[in-house]
């Protein structure tokens, strides 16, 4: 099964799941139950967005914190797009 990472506007966190092709994640709360992780002060509902990574070149793992680009530091001072 692949892996995707999604963002979350609403907290800026990246978080990284394996689910099906045809699986669409949209919601905060979705991708939390998907995660196994808690919702914490982010409204379940709050939107998500599938991040394009090319084969996992970004993945929660390497975003240390699981905070997107924080310093622009990962990928030459914001050049990813996720800042």
């Amino acid at each position: 099964m692949p892996t995707y990472d999604y963002r979350c506007d609403a907290n800026d966190r990246v978080v990284e799941v394996r689910h099906g092709m045809s699986e669409e994640i949209r919601t905060w709360g979705e991708l939390c139950a998907r995660a196994g992780i808690e919702t914490g002060d982010t409204p379940p509902d709050a939107p998500v967005r599938k991040l394009a990574t090319g084969g996992q070149v970004v993945n929660a793992s390497s975003l240390g914190s699981g905070s997107a680009c924080d310093t622009g530091g990962c990928c030459g001072g914001g050049a990813c797009g996720l800042m």
